[in-house]
């Protein structure tokens, strides 16, 4: 056991080492203490399986990758090779993902301008709330959920900004002073550190 104790210790340190990460930095990605990540790195105790999972996740390989010995050069091929191509993916499936809310606003947009005469430019301002919303859903699956007090932020703006712009004619500026206590809030909550010791 103590073997493996090691094993993963030296996996770790290594992988977090090569992402560039102090232990406070991959604590804060794991909602850790750094206190526990360092006895994992002095081999005095080891993550539990779940932690091993989000441990591969973040670095972009399998958890068995973690649990045995590897040379220095074998260790930046996977990591170069998982890394880019999961980021890749899940940036492709995003856009991807968002792609039909366009097509819809498109369809709309034209189907009204032929057979009404309007032009319903609306359609799109509500688009863009509903894109950066699908964008914080996956940037909460798959992401650095530290993006998400930014993605928040343009999801509110991104909202009142299409209120103003749907109701134009009434020229509603005051409806932007609503976003400053919501970005306040956002600001503060970004500062609340949330840790599960271990």
């Amino acid at each position: 056991m103590n073997g493996l104790k090691q094993i993963i210790a030296t996996n770790i340190t290594t992988l977090r080492k090569e992402k560039n990460l102090t232990q406070l930095e991959f604590a804060n990605e794991l909602n850790y203490s750094d206190k526990a990540i360092s006895k994992w790195e002095r081999a005095e105790s080891i993550p539990d399986v779940v932690v091993l999972k989000q441990i591969a996740d973040l670095f972009g390989v399998t958890v068995d990758y973690l649990l045995n010995e590897h040379s220095k050069n074998e260790k930046l091929i996977v990591i170069e090779d998982k890394i880019k191509s999961g980021t890749l993916n899940k940036i492709s499936l995003s856009l991807l993902s968002a792609s039909p809310i366009w097509i819809v606003a498109t369809i709309i947009f034209s189907l009204i301008s032929i057979f009404k005469g309007i032009y319903v430019w609306y359609v799109f301002y509500i688009s863009v709330p509903l894109t950066i919303l699908l964008f914080l859903i996956f940037n909460t699956l798959w992401g650095n959920r530290r993006n998400n007090y930014i993605i928040v932020s343009c999801l509110i703006w991104s909202i009142l900004l299409c209120i103003y712009l749907s109701l134009i004619k009434y020229n509603l500026w005051q409806l932007f002073i609503l976003g400053i206590p919501a970005q306040l809030a956002i600001i503060l909550w970004s500062t609340l550190k949330f840790k599960r010791k271990k």
